[in-house]
C-alpha cells in the first residue's frame, strides 16, 4: 500500500518507504525547530550582541536586563491572556502610568476633601492596593465595553489608552510626583535572597499565570474562546464573564508594572509607560501566541519578553540611535507576525 504523508495541508502518496521516512523525519525536524524557535533566536541574539559588546556578558548587565524585563513580563502575561481570547489591549501603557501616579499621589498626599474638612491618609499597603484595584477596574471596564456593546477590542482599548493618559495628566497636573520614601523605593530597587525584588514579583506572576492557564477551568475556557468563540458559547461557557475577567487581570498586572516603574524611579512620571503596549505585544507574538487566539503559552511569552529586553539592552550598549531602535523593534514585530501567520497556514 502507498504511504500517506501529510505536509501542511497537502497529502503525498508514496510507494517508496525510504522517501516516506525521509519526509516524516524532515517534518519532525521542522516541528522541533518551530517549538524552540524563540529560544534559538534568543541564543543567536545573545551571541551576536556579546561579540559586538564586551559589556554584555557581565553580571551587572545581566541583572540590569532582568530588572528591565520584569515590568514587560508583568504586562505581557496579562496581554497573553487577552490575546488568547483573540483580543488585544492597547491601553496597558497608559493604565500603568495612571496607576503608578495614583499610588504615588495617595502615598504622599492622601485624599483631601475641603468641603467636609476631611483628610484620608494611606499606608504603603493601602496605596499599593488602591493602585492595583484601579488598574483592575479599568481593565474590567474595557472588557465590559467590548462584551456589552460589541465594540472591537482594538477600538475600546485605544479609547482607554487616551482616557487613562488624560486622567494621568489631570491627576499629576503634568508634574512628576517624587519623594515617595525608602520603603516604597524598595519595591523596585530592593534585593531578596540575592535577586532583585522585581524579578521575584514577575516570577510569581508567571507562576500563577501558568497554573491558571494549564490547571484551571478558567484557563481551558480562555483557550476555547480564542479557538472557536461560537462553539464555546454553544457549549455553555459564559464568554462575557471570561473576557471581562481576562481584561481585568491585564489591567491589574499593568498596575503592578506601574508600581515597579514608579518605585524604581522614586517618581511617578506623567508620560510613563509610553509605547509599553508595543513591547508587550511584541513579546507575546515573538513567544508564539497567535493573534488569532487559542494558541500560545505563558512560558513562550516570557521568552519573547527576554528577547525584547536583550534587544533593547544590546541596542543601547551598541550606541544605536533611539530612532533606529524603534525601527528595529517595529521590524521584529512585523517579522514575528509574518512567522505566526505562516505557521498557522502550515498547521
Amino acid at each position: 500500500m502507498p504511504t500517506k504523508i501529510s505536509i501542511g495541508n497537502e497529502k503525498i502518496n508514496s510507494r517508496d518507504p525510504f522517501l516516506g521516512k525521509a519526509l516524516v523525519k524532515s517534518n519532525g525536524y521542522r516541528n522541533y525547530l518551530l517549538k524552540f524557535q524563540s529560544l534559538i533566536a534568543l541564543l543567536i541574539l545573545c551571541l551576536v550582541i556579546g561579540l559586538l559588546s564586551d559589556k554584555f556578558f557581565t553580571a551587572a548587565n545581566a541583572w540590569n536586563v532582568m530588572r528591565q524585563i520584569s515590568v514587560n513580563i508583568c504586562i505581557s502575561v496579562g496581554m497573553t491572556l487577552v490575546v488568547l481570547t483573540a483580543g488585544i489591549d492597547l491601553s496597558v501603557g497608559s493604565v500603568l502610568a495612571l496607576c503608578g501616579a495614583i499610588t504615588a499621589g495617595l502615598l504622599k498626599s492622601g485624599i483631601e476633601v475641603p468641603a467636609f474638612d476631611l483628610y484620608i491618609g494611606f499606608t504603603l499597603l493601602g496605596a499599593i492596593l488602591a493602585g492595583i484595584t484601579i488598574g483592575s477596574l479599568l481593565g474590567a471596564f474595557n472588557g465590559w465595553t467590548i462584551t456589552r456593546f460589541n465594540v472591537p477590542p482594538f477600538v475600546a482599548t485605544l479609547a482607554m489608552l487616551t482616557i487613562a493618559r488624560g486622567l494621568t495628566m489631570l491627576w499629576t497636573k503634568g508634574f512628576p510626583i517624587s519623594g515617595l520614601g525608602e520603603n516604597f523605593s524598595y519595591l523596585g530597587t530592593g534585593w531578596f535572597l540575592g535577586i532583585p525584588l522585581p524579578v521575584w514579583i514577575s516570577g510569581l506572576i508567571v507562576f500563577a499565570a501558568i497554573i491558571i492557564t494549564n490547571k484551571t477551568r478558567v484557563g481551558r475556557y480562555i483557550y476555547a474562546i480564542g479557538g472557536n468563540e461560537s462553539a464555546s458559547k454553544l457549549s455553555g461557557i459564559n464568554i462575557n464573564k471570561i473576557k471581562i475577567l481576562v481584561y481585568a487581570i491585564a489591567g491589574g498586572l499593568a498596575a503592578i508594572g506601574g508600581l515597579i516603574v514608579t518605585s524604581r524611579l522614586d517618581s511617578a512620571q506623567p508620560n510613563a509607560g509610553f509605547s509599553y503596549e508595543l513591547d508587550a505585544i511584541a513579546a507575546v507574538v515573538i513567544g508564539g501566541t497567535s493573534l488569532s487566539g487559542g494558541r500560545g503559552s505563558i512560558l513562550g511569552t516570557v521568552q519573547g519578553a527576554i528577547i525584547i529586553g536583550v534587544l533593547n539592552n544590546g541596542l543601547v550598549l551598541l550606541n544605536v540611535s533611539p530612532f533606529w531602535q524603534q525601527v528595529v523593534k517595529g521590524l521584529v514585530i512585523l517579522l514575528a507576525v509574518i512567522i505566526d501567520k505562516s505557521n498557522a497556514k502550515n498547521e
